[in-house]
């Protein structure tokens, strides 16, 4: 398997943990206060990017989805509002973060729709060809092994399944990407320490992001690895992308 400059971008850099207990520890120091600071962090940007990745499976009409580091679930609780599956299954590694998304699944009374269990992208505990649907919201920058991620993912998918990944991405306009560079850089990290008391998760969203291989050389990636129909879509002046392939 191939090596990323982002597999061994780490949370904690004098951890000797691998990276993705790593992941786990620092979500579960942060989910108290993910969602509060991902809306104060995109303005509530990144709700409206969320919905615009899920309608690309609108035609596909899933009845089985994963929702791949499903988090506080709120990517399965929109692909329900969307699309209205049969069944969501979300997998996080982080435990905190699965305890809030469980919380708002029952307070929608939608336990029965959706299920959250803990979970790892790079072993996948489903039979091959089990669901229709596969999506990451702002996950796969944090997979220990990107490839085997992605290979898994196509694993777990059905012949004429889609996958939808949606990750933060590097504008490309130069003025804008200066603004992006210092608010990664700074705002976020700030914000981090502000609200979470945790300055090294907001450090490392920004480094993970500028080790991500993204646009072209993720869609290239995904064809590497068995996906096929594949296309990407910059959003709000590139600040992220959504990227879709087929089985």
């Amino acid at each position: 398997m191939a090596k990323f400059a982002h597999d061994e971008i780490v949370p904690y850099q004098e951890s000797g943990m691998e990276k993705k207990k790593q992941v786990a520890k620092m979500f579960d120091s942060i989910a108290f206060r993910y969602d509060f600071i991902n809306r104060f962090l995109t303005a509530g940007v990144d709700v409206r990017w969320r919905k615009k990745a899920i309608a690309q499976l609108k035609e596909l009409h899933p009845q089985r989805v994963l929702d791949v580091a499903t988090g506080t679930a709120d990517v399965a609780l929109m692909t329900y509002d969307a699309l209205h599956p049969q069944k969501i299954i979300g997998i996080d590694i982080s435990n905190g973060m699965l305890e809030l998304g469980r919380k708002k699944i029952e307070k929608r009374n939608l336990q029965q729709q959706i299920e959250l269990q803990n979970g790892d992208s790079e072993t996948i505990n489903f039979a091959d060809n089990s669901f229709d649907a596969v999506t990451v919201a702002f996950g796969v920058r944090n997979f220990q092994n990107l490839e085997k991620g992605l290979g898994e993912m196509l694993r777990v998918l059905k012949p004429g399944g889609k996958i939808v990944i949606l990750e933060f991405s590097r504008p490309k306009q130069k003025i804008f990407k200066g603004l992006c560079n210092f608010y990664m850089k700074v705002v976020a990290p700030g914000a981090g320490r502000l609200f979470a008391d945790n300055k090294d998760a907001y450090a490392y969203l920004n480094n993970s992001v500028q080790a991500f291989p993204e646009r072209e050389q993720f869609t290239e990636l995904m064809k590497e690895t068995g996906y096929r129909d594949i296309y990407f879509k910059a959003l709000s002046l590139g600040i992220c992308c959504y990227y879709c392939g087929s089985k």
